[in-house]
C-alpha cells in the first residue's frame, strides 16, 4: 500500500426528514446565497423544505446552474456574492450545482484579476467562502470531497479544481428526495458511481486487501439495487443504498493507498464539452475502450473483478479480463446507457483528433495511472468508442 493522508471534515447528516436541521449547521446571523438549478426543488417540495428550516436567515435566491456548471452563468451569481457580502453559500442540488458552488467558494475570496485561472492554471483552493449542500441527486459524491469540474461554452472547455478549502462545511442526504428523480438521472447517478469506483480500483495489484474489498463492496451493491431503484425509486430502503453508495464511490476513502487512472474522466470530459453529452455517459462510452485498449496493464485488476463482481472462474487472466470488459458494458446497456459515440450523434468523426489536440495544448502528455498515455493514445481510444 502507498503512504497517504486522509482527512475529509465534511459533516454528513443522514436520513428521511432531515432538512430541518439546516438552520442549526448555518453559522448564525449568516446571509446565505441559496443555490439550485432548473427548479425542479420546487415541484418535489424541497425548495419549502429548505425555506422553513431557513426562516429566521437572510437568503438571496440565484436558480439556473445547468447541467454542466456554465461559467458564465457562476459569474452572475459571483457578482451578487461579492455585492451582497454573502457569508455562507447553500447549494440544493445535485453535483452540478455543488460544483458551481465550490466554485463561487473558490471565486469569492480569489485574489487574481481572473476567476478562470483557478481552473486554467490548476490554482488549488486552500481557503474558501463556507458552504453547506443539500444533495438532491446522488451521482457524483462532490457533496462528500473537495473537487469540482466546470464547463465554458465559448471555449469548450471542461476543467477540474479542487484544494483542501472546498469540502463542504455538511452535507444533507435524505433518501427520500430520490422518488422524484427521472429514471434516466438515477442511471446516470449509478453509472457515474460506478466508474468512479473503477478509475480508483481498475489499475494493477498493490497489495492494498482492504482498500480493494471497499471498492468492490461499492460496485457489489450498485449491482445488486441498480434493477430494484430503476424500477421502484420509491422504495427508501433501496434508495438509501444508491444515495450511500454514490457519496462512498468518491469521498476520498476508497482511492487512499492506492493508484489511480482518471483517464476514462480525462477523455469524457471533453466528449462533454463537446457534444453535450451527459457526464455518466460519456463514462460509460470511454470506459470499455480504454480497458480494452490497456488490457495487458490492467489484465490482473480486471481479472479479480471479473471473479469478485462477476463470479466469473473460468479462463486464463486475459480470458477473464476480456469477459469482464464485456460484462461492465452489459451492465450500463441495462440501464438503458448507450456505450458507443455514434450513438449519441452523427458528427463524432474528427472527436479523436479534437481531444488529441486539446490534450496537447494542455500539457497532459502523460494520464493514466502509470502516467504514460499520451494524447495519441487518447485519440485511438475515443476512435474505438465510435
Amino acid at each position: 500500500m502507498l503512504n497517504f493522508e486522509f482527512k475529509n471534515p465534511t459533516k454528513i447528516i443522514f436520513g428521511k426528514g432531515e432538512i430541518k436541521k439546516l438552520s442549526s449547521e448555518i453559522p448564525e446571523n449568516s446571509k446565505v446565497l441559496m443555490v439550485y438549478g432548473g427548479g425542479s426543488i420546487k415541484k418535489n417540495g424541497i425548495y419549502d423544505q429548505v425555506k422553513t428550516a431557513l426562516s429566521g436567515f437572510d437568503i438571496i435566491e440565484f436558480g439556473g446552474i445547468p447541467a454542466n456548471p456554465e461559467y458564465s452563468i457562476l459569474l452572475q451569481a459571483l457578482e451578487i456574492i461579492k455585492k451582497e457580502n454573502i457569508s455562507f453559500i447553500l447549494a440544493v442540488g445535485g453535483g452540478s450545482v455543488i460544483d458551481g458552488v465550490k466554485f463561487l467558494s473558490s471565486a469569492a475570496l480569489f485574489e487574481g484579476e481572473d476567476p478562470w485561472d483557478i481552473l486554467a492554471k490548476s490554482i488549488r483552493t486552500t481557503k474558501g467562502l463556507p458552504f453547506g449542500t443539500v444533495l438532491t441527486l446522488p451521482a457524483t459524491g462532490s457533496e462528500m470531497n473537495s473537487s469540482s469540474v466546470i464547463s465554458r461554452k465559448e471555449t469548450r472547455q471542461k476543467l477540474g479544481m479542487g484544494g483542501p478549502g472546498l469540502f463542504p462545511v455538511f452535507s444533507i442526504l435524505d433518501p427520500e428526495v430520490v422518488k422524484s428523480i427521472p429514471q434516466r438521472q438515477i442511471a446516470n447517478g449509478i453509472t457515474d458511481a460506478f466508474t468512479h469506483v473503477l478509475e480508483q480500483y481498475m489499475t494493477y495489484p498493490i497489495g492494498a486487501l482492504l482498500q480493494d474489498r471497499f471498492a468492490e463492496s461499492i460496485m457489489q451493491t450498485l449491482v445488486e439495487i441498480a434493477p430494484k431503484i430503476i424500477s421502484d425509486p420509491s422504495d427508501y430502503d433501496i434508495a438509501s443504498e444508491f444515495m450511500w453508495c454514490c457519496t462512498m464511490a468518491l469521498n476520498g476513502l476508497i482511492q487512499k493507498g492506492v493508484p489511480g487512472d482518471w483517464a476514462v474522466h480525462a477523455m469524457g470530459h471533453e466528449l462533454t464539452a463537446l457534444y453535450g453529452i451527459d457526464h455518466a455517459r460519456t463514462l460509460a462510452i470511454i470506459a470499455p475502450r480504454h480497458y480494452e485498449y490497456n488490457i495487458e496493464t490492467k489484465k490482473e485488476k480486471l481479472a479479480q473483478y471479473a471473479e469478485r463482481i462477476w463470479g466469473i472462474q473460468n479462463g486464463s487472466v486475459i480470458e477473464k479480463a476480456k469477459q469482464a470488459i464485456e460484462k461492465t458494458e452489459d451492465f450500463f446497456n441495462s440501464l438503458d446507457i448507450k456505450t458507443r459515440l455514434s450513438e449519441y450523434t452523427d458528427d463524432y468523426k474528427d472527436s479523436g483528433k479534437f481531444i488529441e489536440d486539446s490534450f496537447t495544448k494542455r500539457g497532459l502528455t502523460g494520464i493514466g495511472e502509470h502516467r504514460s498515455l499520451k494524447p495519441s493514445d487518447a485519440r485511438k481510444i475515443v476512435e474505438m468508442s465510435y
